[in-house]
């Protein structure tokens, strides 16, 4: 049963080069941030300057975030897996009456995946389960599409949808990987 009005979250396969996929270990996926005692922790094992920069993120096909350092491939913390979201994703402390941790920057940016925009709500989901205050949306947007004449990945730059590899016009909706897109629970 879904909870807080959640909708029915596509997943994503891993869309990028073959040889970073086949490189993962399914045992060495990200951290997984389920509650704010989670990120309390994981947030205690960072130095003070890693937590200045964003991070890797994805959330699993059970809507969990995982978190790994930036630099990180993000199929590996995933550990291979199919995802509802992933990008990059930058942190702040929030201080006053109630100190906490809040999202202050986060996008869908991963070219391994390339997820939708609509991934939104799946993030913000394991972001409220995970106790940490966080933005209406996006912060930074990535379209992503698959042009039909090139067959390459794209990126939709200022709503312009013509490929930037052959001119070719992109789709208005999104085809990275149509023969992966699944409907997850109901």
């Amino acid at each position: 049963m879904r909870d807080d009005g959640e909708r029915a979250a596509r997943s994503y396969r891993y869309v990028g080069p073959p040889e970073l996929r086949a490189a993962v270990r399914p045992d060495e996926g990200g951290r997984r941030i389920g509650s704010a005692a989670d990120f309390e922790a994981w947030a205690g094992e960072r130095t003070a300057a890693e937590l200045t920069e964003p991070f890797t993120f994805v959330v699993g096909t059970e809507g969990t975030l995982r978190l790994a350092p930036r630099r990180s491939e993000h199929v590996a913390c995933a550990g291979g897996e199919p995802v509802l979201g992933a990008g990059e994703i930058a942190f702040a402390r929030e201080e006053g009456r109630r100190s906490r941790w809040t999202v202050s920057e986060v996008s869908n940016q991963s070219t391994g995946y390339c997820p939708d925009v609509s991934t939104w709500h799946a993030v913000a989901a394991a972001l409220d389960r995970a106790g940490l205050g966080r933005p209406d949306g996006f912060t930074h947007e990535v379209v992503f599409r698959r042009c039909p004449d090139c067959k390459e990945r794209a990126i939709v730059r200022e709503g312009d949808f013509v490929c930037v590899f052959c001119g070719a016009d992109l789709p208005r909706t999104w085809n990275v990987d149509p023969g992966g897109v699944s409907r997850n629970g109901g």
